[in-house]
């Protein structure tokens, strides 16, 4: 049989029963060791997001899917992988995309969402004064506790909710406060 190969990888939307993400994930997990597959699938990513919820008037920072019942994935698409994904991955439903058959994301969805990691240059150092200029935490200031340039991450100490909070947050959701 003639399968139908893309050259690179690129990112695709698999569909999970309700609820299912993390175990369609884990057994996507298997399939991809049980079937020799990591030279064609890299990355499998359940969307999530950082919200502030307030239960019997506490405040709390809970990790949400932003995208219920979807998981992402990268890989390097062919006709036998939409077989082992779809037929023996428990939890998948299917690829999102016409007839059922993947559909790549397109690269501005792709940044947007945050899939590929863009190496930033900052001049932001441990100890330094931060805003948060996205997300949750928009406008809280903080002072940066660690700087973790492989990943465009940094650590920031907040005050939330009465207490010093640290936080990750990437370069992209900050900006120096100068002094």
């Amino acid at each position: 049989m003639e399968y139908e190969y893309s050259k690179e990888p690129k990112w695709y939307v698999l569909h999970t029963y309700s609820g299912y993400e993390n175990v369609a994930k884990e057994n996507l997990e298997n399939v991809i060791e049980k079937f020799g597959l990591q030279d064609r699938i890299f990355d499998i990513v359940i969307p999530e997001e950082d919200v502030i919820e307030e239960k019997n008037g506490k405040k709390k920072l809970v990790t949400r899917k932003s995208m219920p019942t979807y998981i992402l994935i990268k890989m390097i698409y062919g006709d036998d992988l939409w077989h082992n994904i779809t037929k023996r991955t428990r939890g998948v439903t299917g690829f999102v995309g016409p007839k059922g058959r993947p559909l790549a994301l397109p690269d501005e969805e792709v940044m947007r969402l945050r899939l590929e990691k863009i190496k930033v240059e900052t001049d932001i150092q441990e100890g330094d004064t931060v805003e948060i200029i996205e997300g949750p935490l928009d406008k809280m200031v903080g002072k940066v506790v660690a700087v973790n340039p492989d990943n465009n991450q940094l650590t920031v100490s907040v005050e939330m909710f009465g207490r010093e909070n640290n936080v990750e947050l990437t370069f992209e959701q900050v900006h120096k406060v100068q002094k």
